[in-house]
């Protein structure tokens, strides 16, 4: 399965069973204004995917109009972004969920966004080469 511009139904996490696994097996670092977690998990005769969690906190942002704003910002940047992954995922058969927790208190830029996205994936790729290199 290639790899589309576009954020399909597959690509998102929704089972609270995936979300669970994801939080408690995955793991995490930061990248202002992000938490990001993720599980690299071998896909077998499965197609790869890259999946995406997208959170933002009610406490941070108390109206819904502007967590929405947020979650639209973050996942047009995730969806800008994911290529690199998704090639590197595709080489190596394996897949990828990823929770992005924003955790910053103000709503940043979409050009900001958009280059913490890709710092937070390029930072993922570093994680999954350190884990490609450590198992050979």
């Amino acid at each position: 399965m290639t790899a589309k511009e576009g954020l399909a139904k597959y690509e998102r996490i929704n089972k609270d069973k995936d979300i669970e696994t994801l939080f408690d097996k995955g793991v995490g670092f930061s990248s202002y204004p992000y938490r990001v977690i993720y599980l690299f998990h071998d896909c077998g005769d499965r197609p790869v995917t890259v999946r995406l969690l997208v959170s933002v906190s009610k406490k941070r942002f108390h109206h819904a109009f502007k967590r929405n704003r947020v979650k639209r910002l973050m996942r047009e940047a995730w969806r800008k972004n994911k290529i690199t992954l998704y090639n590197i995922c595709q080489k190596d058969n394996i897949s990828v969920d990823v929770a992005l927790v924003y955790t910053a208190t103000v709503i940043h830029s979409f050009d900001e966004m958009f280059n913490k996205t890709k710092k937070a994936i390029h930072e993922i790729e570093k994680a999954f080469e350190k884990r490609h290199k450590t198992a050979r």
